[in-house]
């Protein structure tokens, strides 16, 4: 796991929710895994959106989000083709970006019930 700068990845969160926001994403979760034993990443943001069409889209609001709000590319993508769980892999912070359906079949927040878990407003104040 690469280890970036506290502030980075603070930065990286913002990012990451503000992209998510601007396609509707719903029920934008922060998982914090770094209390966790041997944690996969730091940080899972999780969402899910409706179909796979604003799933896709979300997952694109990201990529372009983070890249002009702190230069940072995606460094593995998967799941596009059929866009019912999308992954974007930043290192230390991996987006989860579902499918309704998905989101509860995987029940991501159950798997990491140890993790402190942080629920985003979804009215925030969007630049």
């Amino acid at each position: 796991m690469q280890k970036i700068k506290e502030n980075d990845t603070v930065k990286l969160k913002e990012a990451v929710v503000h992209g998510i926001l601007k396609k509707k994403g719903k029920e934008v979760m922060i998982l914090d895994l770094q209390e966790l034993e041997n944690p996969v990443c730091r940080f899972f943001v999780l969402c899910h959106g409706e179909s796979n069409v604003q799933v896709d889209a979300i997952a694109e609001s990201v990529e372009e989000t983070v890249k002009e709000e702190v230069n940072e590319k995606v460094w593995h993508r998967e799941g596009l083709k059929l866009a019912q769980w999308v992954l974007l892999d930043y290192g230390d912070l991996v987006v989860h970006i579902f499918q309704k359906p998905f989101r509860e079949f995987y029940n991501l927040e159950g798997l990491w019930a140890e993790a402190r878990k942080e629920l985003i407003e979804e009215e925030i104040n969007l630049k």
